[in-house]
């Protein structure tokens, strides 16, 4: 069964940290590029970070540059998003994605298929505030 299932959503004061991460299944992880998006309420989605099949090609929003770290674990079928010194800006629920959705932005995976698919988690809600 396809699944990415994100979790580590929260509520932090502003300048705090969270860690979120994406399981994924039922596709080949490690082709994949990942990445996580996000939608404030009353706003656009806009893409947070990507990084590639093999980990070694990452990218970032320029809001969130300096602040955020993506990673992955292959072995785990995970990807993390590192994110510190959150801002009430930051607040959105955050997804995850598998796909095209990251190849269109720059972070390519290793097959067609790859770049071809998108695949799209529910989301987990971030919340910054005093």
């Amino acid at each position: 069964q396809l699944q990415l299932v994100e979790i580590g959503g929260g509520s932090v004061q502003p300048g705090g940290s969270l860690t979120l991460s994406c399981g994924a299944s039922g596709f080949p992880f490690e082709y994949y590029p990942m990445g996580w998006f996000r939608q404030a309420p009353g706003k656009e989605r806009e893409a947070v970070s990507c990084i590639d099949w093999s980990g070694s090609n990452t990218k970032y929003a320029d809001s969130v540059r300096g602040r955020f770290t993506i990673s992955r674990d292959n072995a785990k079928n995970t990807v993390y998003l590192h994110m510190n010194s959150l801002t009430p800006e930051d607040t959105a629920v955050y997804t995850c994605a598998a796909g095209q959705a990251l190849a269109k932005w720059g972070c390519r995976g290793r097959t067609g298929d790859s770049n071809k698919m998108s695949y799209w988690g529910r989301g987990t809600l971030v919340t910054a505030a005093s």
